[in-house]
């Protein structure tokens, strides 16, 4: 029985926001949503407590990749949020290591929130990354087949 199916094995992240394409990074946490739930305890009913939807909620996304030349887009897209900038619309695509799209997630008002770069340690060599964390306020509808 041979498998078509591709899986996500050796997955890179590429990251655009509007018209900025950040690059590839290797990692990437955070993507989620959360259900704020409400309790309310009913007076009689000692069965149970009812938990009522409110609002949800999304986690920072933390995306981190080895420093590297794509890190100088990072840099400017950084420089150009000091001077004054508007939320901006984000996608980020799950390639193989061919290149082809496995899945993809489109943000709503992206902000950055954090960039981390590398620590220099000469008595531990390692592999240096730079970290980039943004914010957003939800998924919307990805037109497009990733």
């Amino acid at each position: 029985m041979a498998l078509d199916v591709e899986t996500a094995v050796s997955v890179r992240y590429v990251v655009e926001l509007d018209d900025a394409e950040l690059g590839a990074f290797t990692g990437c946490e955070g993507l989620g949503v959360e259900v704020v739930l409400e309790s309310r305890e009913e007076g009689g009913n000692n069965s149970f407590v009812w938990q009522f939807p409110t609002r949800l909620k999304y986690p920072n996304v933390k995306l981190s990749r080895p420093l590297g030349p794509e890190s100088e887009k990072v840099l400017q897209w950084l420089l150009s949020v000091t001077t004054g900038f508007t939320r901006s619309a984000g996608t980020i695509r799950a390639m193989t290591a061919s290149g082809d799209a496995i899945a993809a997630w489109s943000l709503v008002d992206v902000v950055p929130v954090r960039w981390t770069g590398p620590s220099f340690a000469p008595d531990q060599p390692k592999v240096v990354t730079e970290t980039l964390e943004i914010a957003h306020h939800g998924f919307t509808d990805t037109n497009s087949k990733y």
